[in-house]
Formats: structure tokens, C-alpha cells, sequence
């Protein structure tokens, strides 16, 4: 089962009734792991965890007030790289909360957070480096900065994240 009618229901419903957050703001939404959800383990199933997070970053965009100008531009998000740290499973019909974040950028990324949380506690982490296209071309970074009408400093990447980007380089330039 494909998240379709979860991505219909936050088009129809939760986009238009989200609340704003900052460009650097937590966004939070929530959901429930249903049977078709999990695996034979009978928990979520590891390839559900990015369809969630590509719904959260979805719903993040709404919130910090981009939605209709991505839509309007026609941006579309591309992630270029993920990864991910699973802790504990999360049982069938439970709640959990993805909380969504921009942790920082550099001349050509964009790198968010997500955290995966129940009410027994933290689940998973996972950072996703990604850029907008339009019409086959990056969408500069400073354009959708701008857009979002934010004016501060770039954040300095956490150093995980700094970490992971040194890996991917590394990969890059052992696999060329």
C-alpha cells in the first residue's frame, strides 16, 4: 500500500490548516502506524519511514510558509542523499511524531532532520540532503531563503552532518 490517500489527506486538509513556523523551526506532525504499515515482523516497516518523511517534509514546507510558491514556481524537491538510524520499532496502531527540521545548507544543499518519537521515547534519526529543481535546473539556495523571507546567519551544520558530508564526498570520489 502506497501512502496515496495519506498524501491526499494532507493536500485536502492539513496543509491548509497547518500553523506557521519559523524558517528554522521544528515541524511537527503526526500519524499512526496502520497493519499495512508493518512487515512481517509486525512492526513499521523500514521503507516506511522515508514515505513519512518525504509527507513531514511535505507538511514542513506548508508550515514555514512555501507552499504556494513552490507550487506557483513549480519547485520540486530532490533528495540527493539519506541516511538513517533506526533505534526501536514502533508497534502496529501506534502513535509517533515526525519532527522536521532544516539543520543548516551550504553553496548547493539543503540538510534536514528527522526525528521519529513516540511516547516511549525516540525512534529514529535520519538526515536527508536534497535541492529544488525547476524546469531541470537547482533552484538557488538564496532564492528559497529569500522566499521564506528569512534574513539570519547560516547556521553551522551540526557535526554529524558535517560528518555524513564528508562520506558522501569520500564515496563520490572512491566510486569515479
Amino acid at each position: 500500500m502506497n501512502l496515496y490517500f495519506r498524501f491526499a489527506l494532507l493536500f485536502l486538509w492539513r496543509i491548509g490548516h497547518c500553523k506557521r513556523i519559523d524558517f528554522l523551526g521544528t515541524s511537527k506532525i503526526n500519524y499512526r502506524v496502520l497493519p499495512l504499515d508493518c512487515d512481517i515482523n509486525l512492526h513499521l516497516t523500514n521503507s516506511r519511514y522515508p514515505a513519512f518523511m518525504d509527507l513531514a517534509r511535505t507538511y514542513m514546507i506548508a508550515e514555514i510558509g512555501l507552499m504556494k510558491q513552490f507550487l506557483k514556481n513549480k519547485w520540486l524537491p530532490i533528495v540527493n542523499a539519506a541516511e538513517f538510524t533506526y533505534i526501536r520499532d514502533i508497534k502496529p496502531f501506534e502513535k509517533f511524531t515526525i519532527e522536521t527540521k532544516i539543520v543548516g545548507w551550504d553553496e548547493k544543499y539543503f540538510y534536514i532532520e528527522h526525528r521519529i518519537v513516540t511516547a516511549r521515547g525516540l525512534h529514529c534519526i535520519a538526515h536527508v540532503r536534497g535541492v529544488f529543481v525547476c524546469r531541470g535546473k537547482q533552484v538557488p539556495i538564496e532564492t528559497l531563503i529569500t522566499a521564506a523571507g528569512y534574513t539570519g546567519d547560516t547556521p553551522e551544520l551540526p557535526a554529524e552532518v558535517v560528518k555524513w558530508k564528508q562520506f558522501l564526498q569520500l564515496k563520490k570520489e572512491c566510486n569515479t
